[in-house]
């Protein structure tokens, strides 16, 4: 038989059905030579036939079960690996190897066909058994903490704190905040709750201060009452005084009138304002001091004219007054005023000028020279000459030059003529 007669011709036929796997039957057809794989089907249904040491062998292909002489069975699986990793080959199928594996509330994961039973969070016990609640306080039972603590479980590790009012080492103990008022800070004392508190227990309104950890309960200053009851102030209102103190200030009843006034005044309420005067035969200052009248005093404050002087006096009668008159250098009436003069000296006026009773004036009035001489005013002051054509005395005469009559009988003495 030529070789292309000896081929032997197979057809596989594999197609996918409901999800499971069909294999077609081998096909040795009867006409092709003498290969003992080619007489009548040899081997069954599904089976492989393949030749060993020229004789013929049948075997059930992948993933088959079966008598492969006339019959195989595609199964699921043969082996673990025929399966997915969450899946394990058993009886030739492929199963979940969690079902039925845990123990109660155990949780169950597979991996490479490998299932492992384990407790959720927040669970203890054995997984292949019972998983129960775990006790979040667990680390702490027994307590590794000391006397008069707490313990306390944070993140699996145990934590250990001193009880409300107690203080000291949480490992070792913990004892009370204070047994004596001497453990406290000298503003507080140590209360039957063995704790550093203000022994303060005072009524309402009252002031309490603390010495050496005791309370000294007061009333506010000017404030009445028992500062362990109740303190209230002296008054709120006018009304509520007496009336030797009949105003109330900063709520004590008061009289206005106490320190007000200066030494010697007289202080007189209107309403409860105080006001302060000197008596009627005293002067001075009512808020200072007040004092008896002297003679000064009737210039005080000065009772005359503008720029005028007082100065104490009498009148007609005998009666003492004050006594008003113009300052040197001023003029004008000293009872409404006085006004300063056109100057004090020559130098404040004209060089024909002089300073006359305060005002600048001719200095040439006709009373200081001679009859017949001439005056005139220079450098503030009169001078005195006799006219042309005369001589003598210009402050008393002056004779004609021609006259031999030259003597002056009131000053012969001064001039002699020969």
């Amino acid at each position: 038989m030529d070789k292309s007669q000896t081929a032997v011709l197979l057809v596989s036929l594999i197609a996918v059905v409901n999800g499971g796997y069909y294999q077609s039957r081998i096909l040795s057809p009867a006409n092709i030579g003498n290969d003992p794989c080619c007489e009548s089907y040899t081997c069954g249904v599904n089976a492989r036939c393949t030749i060993s040491e020229g004789r013929p062998v049948c075997s059930c292909m992948n993933l088959h079960m079966g008598d492969p002489l006339s019959r195989c069975v595609r199964v699921e699986c043969l082996i673990n690996e025929d399966c997915i990793g969450s899946r394990v080959c058993t009886n030739n199928r492929c199963i979940n190897p969690c079902d039925g594996l845990c123990g109660v509330n155990a949780l169950c994961e597979t991996k490479n066909h490998i299932p492992t039973c384990y407790c959720p969070s927040g669970h203890t016990g054995d997984p292949f058994t019972s998983c129960r609640i775990a006790d979040p306080q667990a680390a702490c039972k027994p307590s590794p903490c000391g006397v008069n603590t707490k313990c306390e479980v944070v993140n699996e590790i145990p934590v250990c704190s001193c009880l409300p009012g107690f203080r000291g080492s949480p490992l070792t103990g913990c004892r009370h905040e204070c047994e004596s008022d001497d453990e406290c800070p000298n503003h507080l004392a140590c209360s039957t709750n063995f704790k550093c508190e203000s022994p303060c227990k005072c009524g309402a309104n009252a002031e309490c201060q603390v010495v050496n950890h005791l309370a000294k309960c007061t009333c506010p200053n000017n404030w009445l009452g028992n500062p362990f009851v109740s303190c209230r102030p002296e008054c709120t209102t006018h009304s509520e005084c007496p009336g030797n103190k009949p105003a109330c200030l900063y709520q004590k009843c008061v009289n206005p009138c106490d320190g007000v006034c200066g030494v010697n005044s007289d202080c007189n309420l209107r309403g409860i304002t105080p006001v302060c005067s000197c008596p009627r035969h005293m002067t001075g200052n009512p808020f200072v001091s007040c004092r008896l009248f002297e003679a000064r005093d009737l210039c005080e404050p000065n009772p005359c004219g503008a720029n005028a002087i007082c100065t104490p006096g009498h009148d007609n009668t005998g009666k003492e007054r004050p006594v008003c008159t113009c300052p040197t250098g001023y003029r004008g009436n000293a009872l409404t005023s006085c006004q300063r003069g056109e100057c004090f000296t020559d130098s404040e006026c004209p060089d024909n000028k002089a300073c006359i009773d305060f005002n600048c004036q001719n200095p040439c009035t006709g009373k200081e020279c001679g009859p017949t001489a001439e005056c005139t005013p220079r450098r503030h002051i009169a001078v005195c000459t006799c006219p042309d054509g005369t001589r003598g005395d210009a402050l008393y005469t002056c004779n004609p030059i021609d006259s031999r009559s030259v003597y002056n009988y009131g000053r012969a003495y001064r001039y002699r003529y020969y």
